[in-house]
């Protein structure tokens, strides 16, 4: 069965893994908490989250210095960009890869954030108002290096710093689908060309009072307070919103040919990505899943795979009733009745909604699912709800043969995205 796409096209490799996620971190304790089921979600503990609507998050128990930062880096850079920099180095480490070997202007950096350095900002703007207490703020009591939180791009440069890329840098903030799509860039430029090596991935850290604030304004959080392990119920007719989650996952991406010449072992190809925006409302979806569905289709069409070929669908399965539904509809639009026959499961029910960050977490629990052959779990899934009536992966991991992978993202702004990963050796088998 050969059903790639085009041979001027170059094939693109996952060959290294770096994760920094709630409950875990390292890629193979992510991996440990997944398939065991285990939910990271708890009361916030980074500030005192009483006077708000939604008390509840998932968040990383993260040591900068314990896991290799300096002193310095640990007190100038903001969190998120401490979590990019250590799942970098993992991914590298994993990947097996002698930067020294790379030509740098062939290596590049692709980082995902939706929120940037909030957690920084917000510090911040405490310190110069003197905690809101006056309108024009003291730049006298300011950071000097306050510009780096106000700009993403700093994020990417760090990385790229850290690493020796002097190819392609950027930034790709998306909302939600950060993740997916800084990803996806990367695999575009591999795929044309401009690179042999990208370091792609995405990172936030938006446990703040701010971002906790601007979600209780629109409702999308949880409010099962009294509950916190059991607060994220992606597709169960008990949810009522998601918990928001912080943490990071980096890659390396490697140009097929060369990975293989190396001898690297590869995790996974990433064989189609497409991304589609509904031109619709700022936070609001249509029921029936269209531009889902578009993206999905757009994606196998790529990857020139068809639709029967999917073995499992990584959800963004938030836990709000409308992306629910929404996700669920999209799935049946483009799979047809194959979507039925599909195993489908959100890892968010355990580590949560890192806004940016968690399409690149996801991916590598689509990149790990499909090595192990073992699909992840939708922890805390217990009442059908009529409207999400596929097969969720209900609180066990399930061991299947997986070698065909979908994963999606749904972000504010109408942004929905999809990613085909594939076994590297799944064109050969018969």
């Amino acid at each position: 069965m050969t059903v790639r796409g085009p041979h001027a096209h170059h094939r693109v490799a996952v060959t290294g893994i770096g994760v920094v996620a709630p409950g875990a971190i390292g890629t193979k304790a992510f991996w440990e908490l997944l398939t065991s089921g285990r939910t990271a979600t708890r009361r916030i503990s980074f500030f005192d989250p009483s006077p708000f609507r939604s008390q509840v998050a998932a968040e990383c128990d993260f040591d900068p210095v314990a896991e290799g930062l300096t002193v310095e880096q640990s007190q100038r850079l903001d969190r998120a960009v401490q979590f990019a920099l250590v799942c970098a180095r993992e991914a590298i480490a994993d990947s097996g890869l002698t930067l020294g070997d790379v030509d740098p202007y062939r290596l590049g950096v692709s980082l995902g954030t939706a929120v940037g350095a909030t957690m920084s900002l917000d510090r911040e703007y405490c310190v110069v108002s003197h905690r809101g207490k006056y309108w024009e703020v003291d730049p006298e009591r300011a950071v000097p290096h306050l510009f780096d939180y106000l700009v993403p791009s700093s994020f990417a440069a760090e990385v790229a710093w850290d690493v020796g890329a002097e190819g392609p840098v950027s930034v790709i903030s998306t909302g939600c689908t950060s993740g997916l799509d800084a990803v996806g860039h990367a695999w575009e430029l591999i795929r044309e060309g401009s690179a042999d090596v990208m370091i792609a991935g995405a990172t936030d850290a938006p446990i703040s009072p701010i971002t906790v604030a601007c979600f209780d304004a629109i409702k999308a959080t949880t409010t099962l307070n009294d509950d916190p392990e059991h607060a994220s119920r992606p597709f169960d007719a008990r949810r009522d919103g998601f918990v928001l989650g912080e943490g990071a996952a980096v890659f390396v991406l490697e140009e097929w040919e060369r990975a293989r010449r190396r001898g690297a072992t590869v995790y996974a190809e990433i064989a189609g990505f497409a991304t589609r925006c509904n031109a619709y409302h700022m936070t609001g979806l249509r029921p029936d899943g269209r531009e889902m569905a578009e993206a999905i289709r757009a994606s196998l069409d790529i990857a020139r795979i068809p639709t029967t070929a999917i073995d499992y669908i990584n959800a963004h399965g938030s836990g709000t009733r409308q992306n629910d539904r929404h996700e669920t509809a999209a799935f049946k639009a483009s799979l047809g009745d194959h979507a039925y026959a599909t195993p489908v499961s959100s890892i968010k029910s355990m580590i949560g909604h890192s806004l940016g960050a968690i399409g690149s977490l996801e991916v590598a629990a689509c990149a790990l699912a499909i090595t192990h052959n073992v699909i992840p779990p939708t922890a805390n899934w217990t009442e059908r709800d009529p409207e999400c009536d596929l097969d969720y992966v209900p609180v066990t991991a399930r061991e299947q043969q997986t070698d065909v992978v979908l994963s999606v993202g749904s972000g504010f702004g109408g942004f929905q995205s999809a990613m085909v990963l594939s076994d590297p050796e799944w064109a050969c088998r018969d």
